[in-house]
Order: structure tokens, then sequence, then C-alpha cells
């Protein structure tokens, strides 16, 4: 593609999004949004942003779709138009954001939000310890109302943070406790995909939770969570066919710890019939060269969790030859081994962590890359590049913008750097969701902060009396 025809392709972006909101009307092709409705948020316009990422090489420069000195339309909770003096339809909401950057929101594709309840609990245990000491006695003890608590907590401090979108792989839980999870996440603001784990005797409330509790939700979508392993073919062939049903993916953990080898795992999906382009992995620490080349040969999908794997001693993903082969990657916190909200760290977490073992700058990891992985990259990676992800005109408008002119991001000289390297939760000025405001000038929109905590630490003293 030459220049020139790039640069029209960007026009015409912007164009046909700009122009039927002069209009008054829902961009072509797009219908009526759940947005268009009274006392819906009004249509924003970022005006003067220093910096946009779109992470869409049609609609800016380069990989990372990078546009100077622009603006973010977005209206019916979408994305409008990208680009250069846009004008603003009549009743928008201008933003001036000069001096900051515009990005796409983040997606953590792997989380247990329930998780905040044992923050920095069992720290000197590995995984199998940690499971054993911290995560297992917690969960038997936790009610439904404090369940709505710990994941209200966890799930504000993700949004705060800049995460828009979070697959929450939630164990397995009774069905009013499952309500009072899902209600948190609701609640939140957050779009959510809750990747539901059950018994086998229980497993016909994976379809009830879908269709009762999770599709009246416009932000909530489904996957179906499974332990793989020799010893549970069955189960997870079982569960695999329930996922087929709904049309949604499977997620499961696989090879976090050395010692899963032994119940091979890779080779019960395949005996299951899973292991495909509807698998999410977790972790994926300690595959071989043929599983890798297997996983990239039927476009298997991978959350690389940097943070939680240092915290537990669990290993180094080998993500260089994942790259090598093309396997869709992207990140994740991983609850409450990861010990914070703060997507930065696991970025500068991912590219650290192969630099410091290959001993090479340049390996992968790269900045550019580790960026798109926080964004577009966890979305394909989770079958939703169509709808988030990107800054791409048409798709849901989940922003984030960053200020720079604080003590430890500040002077300026290479921000796309200074992004992964220098950010901090507090960075980030604006969040928008579904093109809904959810924070606003460092924080958190119609939310009591200091209640929530409240909540929270009432939910601790619980477990505490209950132990």
């Amino acid at each position: 593609m030459t220049e020139s025809s790039h640069l029209s392709r960007r026009s015409v972006l912007a164009g046909l999004s700009s122009v039927p909101f002069m209009a008054g009307a829902p961009p072509s092709g797009h219908g009526s949004y759940p947005d268009d409705r009274p006392g819906q948020s009004p249509p924003t316009l970022l005006r003067g942003a220093e910096l946009i990422l779109t992470m869409d090489p049609d609609v800016g420069d380069g990989p990372l779709g990078t546009l100077r000195h622009a603006d973010v339309l977005m209206r019916y909770g979408r994305i409008a138009a990208v680009g250069r003096r846009l004008p603003a339809p009549p009743g928008t909401r201008v933003l001036d954001v000069s001096g900051r950057m515009v990005l796409p929101g983040f997606v953590d594709i792997h989380n247990h939000l329930w998780q905040s309840s044992i923050r920095g609990g069992c720290s000197s245990q590995d995984l199998y310890g940690w499971l054993a000491s911290c995560n297992s006695t917690t969960l038997a003890r936790i009610d439904a109302q404090d369940m709505y608590r710990f994941v209200r907590l966890a799930a504000l401090d993700a949004l705060q943070a800049g995460v828009t979108t979070v697959v929450d792989w939630v164990h397995p839980i009774p069905y009013d406790t499952t309500e009072r999870y899902i209600g948190a996440l609701d609640d939140s603001g957050l779009r959510f995909v809750y990747a539901m784990m059950q018994t086998v005797p229980n497993a016909d409330l994976v379809p009830r939770v879908k269709k009762e509790l999770l599709d009246p939700l416009p932000l909530a979508s489904a996957q179906v969570s499974v332990h793989a392993g020799m010893a549970g073919v069955d189960r997870l062939r079982r569960f695999g066919e329930i996922a087929r049903d709904l049309g949604v993916m499977v997620n499961s953990h696989v090879l976090e710890h050395r010692t899963d080898r032994g119940d091979d795992p890779i080779g019960a999906l395949r005996l299951a019939g899973v292991f495909g382009p509807d698998l999410l992995m977790n972790h994926a620490i300690h595959l071989t060269d043929d599983e890798i080349a297997s996983a990239a040969g039927h476009d298997v999908r991978v959350a690389h969790c940097p943070l939680s794997n240092m915290r537990l001693a669990s290993g180094i993903i080998r993500f260089p030859e994942l790259h090598a082969q093309g396997v869709k990657t992207g990140l994740g916190h991983d609850g409450g081994t990861n010990d914070t909200s703060d997507m930065f760290n696991v970025m500068k977490a991912a590219v650290g962590l192969q630099r410091a073992l290959h001993q090479d700058p340049e390996v992968n990891p790269t900045i550019p890359s580790v960026l798109r992985m926080a964004t577009l990259g966890g979305a394909e990676c989770v079958g939703m590049a169509d709808r988030v992800g990107s800054l791409t005109p048409g798709k849901c408008a989940d922003v984030v913008v960053l200020d720079p002119g604080t003590l430890n991001f500040a002077p300026r000289f290479d921000w796309i750097s200074q992004i992964v390297l220098n950010g901090q939760p507090p960075n980030v000025s604006h969040v928008f969701v579904d093109g809904r405001m959810r924070k606003a000038q460092g924080e958190l929109l119609d939310v009591d902060t200091a209640t929530v905590v409240h909540e929270a630490e009432l939910a601790a003293a619980h477990l505490r009396d209950r132990a």
C-alpha cells in the first residue's frame, strides 16, 4: 500500500464515520446502538490529543496506528471517527486532551477478581502451595454478599487502572453467589467475559447462567472454564461440548507448573476435541517445541501472566518461540498472585523477563508488540477483535486517556516507550467503556471509593471470623 493510498484510506474511514452524525443518524450499517436511549451519555469528542495509538495501521501510521495532534469522536457507544480537526456534532461534549495520549482500553484476558480477598497471601508458596493454603481454603468461606464486595473492589481497581475488558476465570460457586459475582462486575461498568467453571453434577448451571444472567447484559459474554489433564478427559470433553453448544470459547490453565507435564494437558485437550481456535490456554509456560508448533497450527490462543508467574516461581514463558510461530498471545493479571491491577507493570515485566533471560534487548516482546498484546492482541485472543482493542471507527468506544505530566512520567523523551517503562495507573486520567465515561480527571465517577474499601474490609473480617 502506498503512502497516498494509506492516507486516502484513513480519510475515508473518518469521513464515512462522521458524515451521518452531522444529520443525527447512527453510523451506516450499525443500526441503533444500546446507548441510543434516553439518559445515554452524550457524544464525546476528545480534542487535540498529542498522541493517539489507534492500534489500527489503516487509521494511523505504523503497526500501532499512530496519529499526532488528532481527535477521537465517540457516539452511540462506538468510535465514530479518528482524525485531525474533526467537527463536533450538535450536543457533543468536547474534552480538551491536549498534551495527553489516547489509546484503546487494556484487555486483561486472565483474572480471578474474587482473589482480591487474598492479596499478598501465602507469599512464600509456589503455585500448588498457594492453591492449597490460600486459594481453596478462602473460596469455601466466601458467602454471596462478601463475594460481591471482593469482586467489586477488584473490578473497580482494574477499571481505574485503564482495563476496559476483563476475562474473569471463576471457580465453581453456587448460583446465588454467581448472581452477586456477576452483579458486581456489571455494577463496575467493565466489559467482561465470565469464564465459568462448574463440577460435572452442576454442569447444567453453565447454560443457565449464560441465559439468565449474562445474555441480558450488554457488556457481558461467556466462556466455559475447565481443567485440562488426562485424569479428567471425560469432564473436559463434556464441558467442551457445552461450550460448542453455547458458541463460546473453552478456557483452561495449561502447563503453569513444571509438574503439570505428568498429566499431559495438551494430549487431553486434543483427545477431548477442544484444541483449536476456540481454546484459550492460560500460562502455557512449559510447552515443548512440538506443542508450540501444534498450538500455532491449530490457532490456539495463550494468556501470558508474567507477574503471577514470577510471584509463584512458575517459570518464564517461551514467548519468542510462540511469537515466531505466530501464536496469538495476550496479557493477564491473574488475580491474587498478581497483587495489583496494573497493566503497565504487566507489560514491563513481559518485556523485562525475556530481555533478562535472553540477554537481548531486541527479543520479543518488544515495546510496540507488548502494547499491542495489552490491547488488540488480547482482543484477538478472545474473539473480540471485531468489537474492541483498537480505535477503529465502528468499534466499541473503549478508550483511555493518559496524562504524562506527572513526576513518574515526565519529561518527554520517547512517549511510546514511556507508556510501558514509566506508566502507572495514576497516569490514567479518563476511562470510557462503550462510550460512557467511567473515570474523569483521575477519579472514578459515581463510585464512593471509601465505601467500597470499607465493605471489602468487612468481608475480609468475616473470612477471619470463619477461619
